[in-house]
């Protein structure tokens, strides 16, 4: 499917489409690369949860970027065997490329992702997509550090984490307490404004995705998550933070530009089409 499928929903006055009968209101992205230990049960737990909430239609996207271990035949399986579970592979690698890639040809009204090893418990979904199923959020984030947040991370994470988010407030004046939880969530036809303005294919696509929603004086809603560390984790962590100063060093030499178009810095679309029984309850 191209960025152009947008399948067979009608849009309604600002193109989020109305999902038709058996669409996906959600579609959940997995970006995975070599994680053949830990898809299956991330893929079967999240599709479990989600299957008991059938007055939210739901799609998972796994994204394979890259892999070269078992995970794209793994994938594969799981997309067979489970309803409401699809796989996309990527050959490039980068966080931010599979999150673009799949956000891009969704028909879903609302595009979320999380990590496949499930460290941000669910309990905290319904509440990250439902300010934007009822029109009252633009982009919603996971947070790991804002009041009633419960977290458990070895110090040095800690430490990490909170300098970096104290830098992007400082250095990009993006407000968000924490820029970096994998656990985000936004309306598609927000995503189709940001999508264009965001450079960065890597970790720091989380980042300047938010300094972009920022720029465009959009809505964004702080989820407080639950959060346990991954020992096990895929992401190399000199790395990733030496990529993210390059990133805000970027934004602060290359502000994030305002779009060219006559489009409004807030707009605010008729709610998308609300499932009974949906509410922010876990």
């Amino acid at each position: 499917m191209t960025s152009g499928d947008r399948g067979g929903a009608s849009p309604d006055h600002d193109g989020a489409p109305s999902p038709a009968t058996g669409d996906p209101l959600v579609e959940v992205v997995v970006p995975v690369l070599d994680e053949e230990r830990r898809l299956e049960a991330g893929v079967r737990g999240l599709r479990a949860y989600l299957d008991e909430r059938p007055e939210l239609p739901t799609l998972v996207t796994i994204v394979d970027n890259g892999s070269t271990d078992a995970t794209p035949g793994l994938a594969r399986r799981l997309a067979d065997e489970l309803e409401g579970v699809r796989v996309v592979r990527i050959e490039e690698r980068g966080r931010g490329l599979a999150l673009r890639t799949a956000w891009s040809r969704s028909t879903a009204p609302v595009v979320a992702y999380m990590d496949v090893d499930l460290s941000t418990e669910l309990d905290a979904f319904l509440p990250l997509v439902t300010p934007l199923i009822d029109g009252t959020g633009d982009v919603a984030v996971g947070s790991r550090l804002v009041p009633g947040a419960r977290v458990r991370r070895s110090p040095r994470r800690e430490v990490l984490s909170r300098g970096y988010n104290a830098l992007v407030r400082a250095a990009l004046g993006c407000p968000v307490a924490d820029a970096q939880c994998g656990f985000k969530a936004a309306r598609r036809p927000v995503v189709d404004r940001l999508l264009p303005l965001v450079a960065d294919n890597g970790w720091f696509f989380d980042t300047e995705l938010l300094v972009a929603a920022r720029r465009l004086g959009l809505r964004v809603a702080e989820v407080p998550v639950t959060w346990v560390e991954n020992t096990d984790s895929r992401v190399r962590l000199v790395h990733t933070v030496k990529e993210d100063l390059k990133g805000i060093a970027r934004l602060r030499r290359h502000p994030v530009a305002v779009e060219s178009s006559a489009a409004t810095a807030t707009d605010h679309p008729e709610p998308a089409p609300l499932g009974p029984g949906v509410s922010g309850a876990g």
